[in-house]
């Protein structure tokens, strides 16, 4: 049996005489009363002895906010009770974080031939360009003298096919149903990007096997040595620049990848020390090359032996683009229907090809 109950049972046999020895008595009520009164002072003695703490193994009654506060002094470590956000289960769950409805993208660099060159549309699967290939020449006659046929005109045909590219991706139904995007204009938006990438690179290096001719490609564009084993010079731009015939050179610009123009803005006149490059006089105009504009296409090759790093000439004279089909997205429910996707898939007609090889030069990095 513990203390408590040894003391409860103690007060209860105590108030049980005393109450049995005044009715006994036939006390008065000055009596009863003094009775009662040596009863709580009996009850004020054994509550002093029950809230001592025990001896030896007995339990020791300690008051939570005693025990807490102990445990604060000794190791610092607060007993927490409230709701907080670190504990999903204590009321995380309440505090969800806020969904931004828009993608991180990186920057999509594409090469800017189409803005440059001329670009056509047509209804077939090719276009033919007649061309001349040949010339006469003018003679002088006196006043009676006889006239002979000046030969040597002679015309040819250009004939740029249009190719097909493509791309294709599967999208579950529930994610078209379920996701907090429209995933379909999303999907349109990264076609239209990433044929843009493919064509600009097609537009340079292109093999016209099933893709367009490259301007670096071509046999035909003649080239520059720059001077330098294996970068640009200052002497070989002027070099370039002047290869040219003038009336491609009235119309033309450079063409070349940004690292390519960070050496190129440092390049100096040897005699007047003046830079080559020039700013243009506003944020919204390129800068100048001696005189004319510079376009910056990533993908051009690198400064390096033997590279290409450079191009210059009339664009829109010399390169033709030709557009057969926009971009095309075909929604397909059924292919995939069985494994719940959707297909979609998106196709774009286009070619491109030198037909005026005088009109456009590249630089060679070499002495």
């Amino acid at each position: 049996m513990s203390e408590i109950q040894n003391l409860w049972h103690e007060f209860k046999s105590v108030n049980d005489r005393a109450l049995a020895e005044a009715k006994a008595l036939g006390e008065s009520a000055a009596e009863t009363r003094a009775h009662v009164d040596r009863i709580n002072d009996r009850i004020d003695a054994l509550e002093t002895k029950s809230n001592r703490p025990a001896l030896g193994n007995a339990a020791v009654a300690i008051d939570e906010s005693k025990a807490a506060y102990n445990k604060f002094l000794r190791t610092g470590a607060v007993e927490q009770k409230a709701l907080i956000l670190a504990d999903d289960t204590l009321g995380g769950y309440l505090a969800p974080e806020e969904f931004v409805r828009e993608i991180i993208k990186g920057i999509t660099v594409a090469s800017p031939v189409r803005s440059v060159a001329r670009v056509r549309q047509t209804a077939a699967k090719a276009i033919q360009l007649p061309k001349r290939s040949g010339v006469f020449s003018a003679a002088w006659v006196a006043e009676s003298g006889s006239r002979t046929e000046t030969t040597g005109l002679t015309f040819g045909l250009e004939e740029i096919p249009t190719h097909e590219m493509y791309a294709l991706v599967d999208v579950s139904r529930q994610m078209l149903e379920d996701a907090a995007f429209n995933v379909e204009a999303e999907l349109n938006a990264e076609f239209a990007e990433r044929f843009a990438v493919a064509e600009g690179t097609a537009f340079i290096s292109g093999d016209a096997i099933g893709k367009p001719e490259g301007l670096l490609t071509n046999g035909s564009i003649g080239e520059t040595n720059s001077g330098v084993a294996a970068a640009v010079g200052g002497d070989g731009l002027i070099n370039l620049f002047y290869a040219i015939k003038d009336g491609y050179a009235r119309n033309a610009v450079w063409m070349m990848r940004r690292a390519t123009i960070a050496g190129v803005r440092k390049l100096k006149d040897v005699t007047s020390g003046q830079y080559l490059w020039q700013p243009g006089l506003s944020g919204s105009e390129p800068g100048l090359l001696l005189g004319r504009p510079v376009v910056e296409a990533p993908d051009m090759p690198a400064e390096g032996a033997g590279a290409f790093p450079v191009l210059f000439g009339d664009f829109g004279a010399g390169y033709t683009i030709v557009d057969r089909v926009a971009i095309e997205v075909q929604r397909d429910p059924f292919t995939q229907a069985a494994s719940g996707n959707i297909r979609f898939i998106a196709r774009k007609r286009v070619g491109g090809q030198v037909v005026l090889p005088e009109a456009i030069r590249k630089l060679k990095c070499s002495v």
